[in-house]
Formats: C-alpha cells, structure tokens, sequence
C-alpha cells in the first residue's frame, strides 16, 4: 500500500500542478517548486531541477503545437534562444553552486516583483512603453529571459512577452510565441545542468509530469472562461503567497 500512495501522490500533485499552471498559464513550475520544498521537504536546488522534469515535455508540446498556428522569423528566432540558453547555461551552474536559503530568497524576491507590478498595471491601466525599439535588438531579450530561466528555472516564458509588447511593439500573439521558444530549449539546458549537478528527483519528476500531462487542458479551459481581471488578481496573489512564503522560509 505504501508503495502504491508512493506513486500516486506524485501523479495527484502533479495533476493539481498541472491543473493550475493552466489556469495561470505558468506551466505550474512556480507553484511546484515551493509544494516540492514544503511537501517532500527537497532541497531548494533539488526542487527546481525536479520541477523542470515536469515542465520540459509539457513545453516541447505546447511550442510544437504553437508554431503550428505562428510561424515565427528563423533567423531572428534562432539568434534569441542562443542568446536565452548561453544565458542559462552560465546562469545555471552558479545557481547550482548557490547556497539554497539565498537561491529562495532569489526565487521569493522575483515572485513577488511579478506580483506587484501585475497589481500596478491593474490599478493604472495598461500602458504602452511609447518609444519602440528596433526589431534587431528582439534577440537580446533572450538574455533576459534566460538568466531567468537559469536562476529560478522559470520566469522567461513570463517575462519575455510584457517585454516584446511594451517594448518591441510586437502582438501579443507573436510575443508568446518567442517567448515558448526561447523557454523549451532553456530549460531543458537548465535540467541537463541540474541533473549533471546531481539535482533531480527523477522518479518524483517524471510522476509530476505524468500526472500534469492529464489536467493541463483543463486548467486552460477554466482560464478561457474566466473573466480576465479576476484571473489576473488570482495570479497576482498566487504570485504574492508564495513569494513570501519563500523569502519568509529562506
């Protein structure tokens, strides 16, 4: 019996995980880290490389499935997931040699930047950056989002499109298709460097992944039907609770 909860309880949190990452579009890394930390008491460290086995398929899938529908610029495109995976890849060896109360506070400081500027832009309204950059410069923002990526192991999916949006000009549409670009292929070098390092749980991960397979769809259902300000404040506070509990718990 013991045996039988021990692979069950990952494949149920997994798809609780996958659930809401679908309903906040995230991916469920951010919540998966701290449940792994809290729940299985893993180390911070050997939570992110964990919850990066759970993300990597579900990405390859969804960008798979993207580019389908947005074509995205070659060239362009190819020189931001160089600039976004040289980025983790350094990224991600010193996050692994970080001591982990510091990488948590590194982690709950970057939620909790999200979450206040997201209730900054509810309160004033949204607003375009007004002078717009070159298009040329659009690969740089792989830099960004993959120190991201190879800090906390996620973020760059998230701040990649406020960037090309306000910044760039670019459609929101397109934005988000750079953005899983630029994200599939971070993580899955932040996983490789993680697991070189000895920090994944992989029998925990691929459980995770298993059950967050199953509910994804879900959980983008509910978010399509939601009305967009209340999703957003849920997002924002989701982003805020945990945050704080990271830094409180570093």
């Amino acid at each position: 019996m013991s045996l039988v909860l021990a692979f069950l309880i990952p494949v149920a949190l997994g798809a609780a995980l996958g659930f809401a990452g679908g309903v906040f579009g995230i991916g469920g890394g951010i919540i998966a880290i701290p449940v792994l930390t809290g729940l299985f008491g893993m180390d911070q460290k050997l939570a992110q490389g964990t919850a990066l086995v759970m993300m990597v398929p579900n990405l390859a899938i969804a960008l798979w499935r993207y580019s389908q529908r947005q074509p995205l610029p070659r060239l362009r495109t190819a020189l931001l997931v160089l600039c976004a995976v040289t980025a983790t890849a350094l990224l991600a060896h010193y996050a692994s040699n970080l001591a982990s109360a510091q990488l948590r506070r590194y982690f709950g400081a970057f939620l909790l930047w999200l979450a206040l500027h997201s209730l900054w832009q509810m309160r004033a309204g949204r607003g375009r950056w007004q002078l717009a950059l070159p298009e040329k410069l659009i690969p740089l923002v792989g830099l960004i989002g993959g120190s991201c990526q190879g800090l906390i192991s996620i973020g760059g999916g998230m701040i990649v499109p406020p960037i090309l949006v306000g910044f760039f000009r670019q459609s929101q549409a397109l934005a988000q298709g750079y953005a899983l670009a630029l994200v599939t292929p971070s993580s899955a070098v932040a996983l490789f460097t993680f697991s070189q390092a000895g920090l994944v749980d992989w029998q925990t991960g691929v459980l995770l992944a298993a059950g967050g397979a199953l509910t994804v769809s879900l959980g983008v259902r509910l978010a399509h039907r939601l009305p967009e300000r209340r999703l957003r404040a849920a997002f924002s506070l989701m982003l805020l609770a945990t945050g704080g509990w990271m830094i409180v718990h570093g």
